[in-house]
């Protein structure tokens, strides 16, 4: 690798693995399983694979969501995914997801395993199957799909780009910088004049693109994702910061945003979901600590 303003392009690239930066061990230019692995089963209809990252949140407080209006079908087992182990190139999670991302989902209610990767897939896939979250009527499904896709494109240069540059990579350049804050901040922008005029992302429903947006935009807003919130002036998206609040006021979000989750406080880290009980236990260890 090359760090000088002055760099050429080879003619053909090639790999080379001491690329640096904070994910350099698991990124790798082919596809495909590295080791044989199935992945666990658990006693539920639903299958998660994931882990607590925003992607994977999404999944989490839909399903969450689901739960506490009733649906019962709904239960899953989250399995927890490292995948700075690699654990997503695991035989049996690439079966899942040949993608080798997070979140993957396996939904055995039926005769045959349906297997959804991809957040915005799942989500898709789980509104429609629940009847909750996404508008049947055509205008106001079109509304909310298109926001959901707005996230699935733009995530992309905050995490990917901004995020990368700003926080992980191995040495930080000015050109990246300035140009991914630059977008992150137009995106925001976006979000907080359109939330100016509507409760909600797609209107004055609550839908799975707030559930889709919230993790990515709420968590930079909120201060959660890259140190970054004075550097972005966060406190100018006065719009975003309501909608932030008022979701994560929401049980169910902070349900769904504990599951998986590997950074933060302890308390707010459930590693694997298997019941809703897990959250009383998870609870109960927090008193007992404080405690003892």
């Amino acid at each position: 690798m090359s760090d000088r303003a002055d760099y050429v392009p080879p003619k053909v690239w090639t790999w080379d693995k001491e690329s640096g930066g904070r994910f350099a061990s698991i990124n790798r230019p082919i596809a495909g399983a590295t080791h044989d692995k199935p992945l666990p089963v658990g006693k539920h209809p639903l299958q998660l694979y994931s882990l607590g990252t925003p992607n994977g949140q999404k999944v989490t407080i839909l399903l969450e969501e689901l739960l506490a209006l009733g649906h019962a079908g709904a239960e899953y087992d989250a399995w927890l995914i490292r995948i700075g182990d690699g654990d997503q190139f695991g035989s049996g999670f690439v079966e899942a997801n040949p993608n080798s991302k997070i979140p993957a989902l396996v939904d055995r209610s039926g005769a045959t395993p349906i297997r959804v990767f991809e957040s915005g897939a799942i989500l898709t896939y789980l509104a429609e199957k629940f009847g909750a979250f996404l508008p049947t009527e055509p205008a106001a499904r079109a509304e909310t799909l298109s926001w959901l896709f707005w996230q699935m494109g733009s995530a992309p240069f905050l995490g990917g780009g901004f995020g990368h540059f700003y926080a992980y990579a191995p040495q930080k350049f000015e050109y990246p910088i300035n140009r991914y804050a630059m977008e992150s901040k137009r995106q925001l922008d976006v979000l907080d004049r359109r939330l100016a005029e509507h409760e909600f992302i797609a209107g004055d429903a609550y839908t799975i693109a707030d559930m889709a947006i919230w993790p990515w935009y709420g968590g930079v807003v909120k201060g959660w994702l890259y140190e970054a919130a004075e550097f972005l002036d966060v406190q100018s998206y006065r719009n975003v910061l309501r909608w932030a609040d008022q979701l994560l006021a929401r049980p169910a979000v902070q349900r769904g945003r504990k599951v998986n989750r590997l950074t933060g406080d302890p308390a707010d880290q459930l590693h694997e979901r298997h019941d809703a009980a897990d959250f009383e236990t998870k609870t109960q260890d927090k008193v007992g600590g404080a405690q003892g």
